[in-house]
């Protein structure tokens, strides 16, 4: 069996248009640094940006998509404590804020245990009862398992997104779910500080 693991924080959040954005930004990864972008939009179309073939390759054998865009993907941490987001035809400015009841009991668990595929394992059930749409294990496609083990969490607060200049609208929840993979991110718009596990 081989594991990879990836290291880094996802953003969800949705917007007044229907589009909901998931920003998935690695710190340490089999792939190096980088950052990718799943977008559904209203219609239901639901689009990968990524930076280089590589990252598209492995990201589409893992989730589903009806298209993918290779596109430079940027991610900037601004001095007011916003991110910055370029993809192609897709801006974003995101604000966060405070950590969440939930990031706050990430806290107390050390992270050798929280991320550990076993553990993931056991919270899963509990994950699909306490957060709507989302899950902490599942299939990555091919035979393979992937594992979301969070850290903490914080609340994304503002985003400012355009796509081809077009104002995507205010800040909403991520509803419907997003249907990329087996998982949806939890409904009220966060940050979740993650390792992502998957087994072939």
């Amino acid at each position: 069996m081989t594991r990879s693991k990836f290291h880094g924080e996802i953003y969800g959040m949705g917007t007044s248009s229907g589009t909901r954005i998931v920003v998935g930004n690695w710190t340490r990864s089999p792939l190096g640094t980088f950052t990718d972008v799943m977008v559904e939009f209203e219609n239901g179309h639901r689009l990968l940006l990524a930076p280089d073939d590589e990252v598209r390759e492995f990201v589409s054998a893992t989730y589903t998509f009806d298209e993918t865009i290779l596109t430079p993907v940027s991610f900037e941490r601004l001095p007011d404590g916003s991110r910055e987001v370029q993809a192609g035809r897709l801006d974003l400015r995101i604000q966060t804020g405070r950590i969440t009841p939930l990031g706050v009991l990430l806290k107390l668990v050390p992270t050798a245990i929280s991320t550990a595929p076993w553990f993931c394992t056991l919270t899963d059930p509990i994950a699909r009862v306490a957060l709507r749409g989302v899950r902490t294990r599942g299939s990555a496609g091919g035979g393979r398992r992937e594992y979301y083990g969070a850290h903490t969490q914080y609340r994304v607060t503002a985003v400012e997104a355009s796509w081809d200049g077009k104002n995507l609208g205010s800040l909403t929840r991520v509803t419907p779910p997003v249907r990329f993979g087996f998982g949806s991110t939890p409904q009220a718009p966060s940050v979740t500080y993650i390792t992502t596990t998957i087994d072939d």
